[in-house]
């Protein structure tokens, strides 16, 4: 569902730095992958949830032996104690590390774009004239949709402003970290709700109607049937979303659609793996385990290319 994981990366014309995508679009139901969880269509969105994206990556070009190989020295790692199995805290914690690592070489990534004088800090002015500064002057004139830029770069300095907690127009790396995933910080959340409900709000009422909350996720080619998942999230709408039974999702709706609280993704992930791979119920796994039902765990170029397989005989 294009709404996780939406964000709009806007390179500009004849520059060569681009606004990073988190600023024009936050982590809607922040998940662990962008793949669809079904165990019966492929275990990527395991291998992602378990590994990171970048390094499920990695592990889709090695051979089994190297895989298995590899995972074997994961599962050391993931036993702290030390007892000879895993169980669902050390599971809990590691996937929440390489979660929270994503984030942190995101980052990084960002961090020595924007420090351009390397003071450890990054100031809104800095950014602002690293992202726009080539059209500041000439007031977007260059660029064919000037009122898009202006809006985005309204929008860039109300995040900051609200990330930049001391207000010295100054953002610390836990601050910048704040800016560029808003969602994963509470004294962001009105900025992730008020930004939602700007994208999607087509008609500018400050609300978001069953119409726009659909189309945000599926536009219809001609002739296309519904899907079936699109009549379930209009049911999801009236039956759910829309608390007051008023037609709209208000901001306080939103929240309970976007930032549900109580929705632990690590944790639900953790118990699916041990679930699917403790043989006898004693609610920890082995090493051997693991071993035993490791493509659930990392991938490989065999099980990439038994996915591939699969993909083109459903296509079929």
């Amino acid at each position: 569902m294009q709404l996780l994981f939406l964000g709009t990366l806007a390179l500009f014309v004849g520059v060569t730095v681009a606004v990073p995508a988190q600023e024009k679009r936050v982590h809607h139901k922040p998940d662990l992958s962008d793949h669809v969880h079904d165990d019966a269509h492929g275990y990527q969105y395991d291998h992602e949830a378990f590994l990171g994206k970048e390094e499920a990556k990695t592990f889709d070009q090695l051979s089994p032996e190297e895989s298995k190989d590899r995972l074997g020295k994961i599962v050391d790692r993931i036993d702290t104690d030390k007892d000879g199995f895993i169980s669902h805290a050390e599971l809990h914690h590691w996937i929440k590390h390489r979660q929270r690592r994503y984030i942190e070489e995101n980052v990084d990534k960002h961090w020595k774009e924007y420090d351009q004088n390397k003071d450890g800090k990054i100031g809104w002015i800095e950014y602002k004239n690293t992202t726009y500064g080539y059209y500041m002057d000439a007031e977007f004139d260059d660029v064919d949709d000037k009122e898009t830029y202006k809006a985005m770069l309204t929008r860039d300095e109300r995040r900051f402003k609200s990330a930049d907690r001391d207000g010295d127009g100054v953002a610390t790396r836990e601050e910048f970290t704040s800016f560029l995933h808003p969602e994963e910080f509470d004294h962001m959340r009105d900025i992730v709700i008020q930004e939602t409900i700007e994208d999607i709000d087509k008609n500018g009422d400050g609300k978001i109607n069953l119409q726009e909350y659909i189309g945000d996720m599926f536009t219809p080619e001609d002739g296309e049937n519904e899907p079936d998942w699109v009549t379930t999230e209009k049911k999801h709408f009236s039956e759910f979303r829309d608390m007051n039974k008023d037609g709209f999702l208000d901001a306080n709706e939103v929240s309970h659609w976007i930032l549900p609280g109580e929705v632990d993704h690590a944790d639900n992930e953790a118990r699916h793996l041990i679930h699917e791979t403790d043989k006898n119920n004693d609610d920890k796994i082995t090493k051997k385990e693991i071993l035993a039902n490791w493509n659930m765990f990392v991938g490989s170029q065999a099980t990439n290319y038994g996915e591939d397989l699969t993909k083109r005989h459903d296509e079929l």
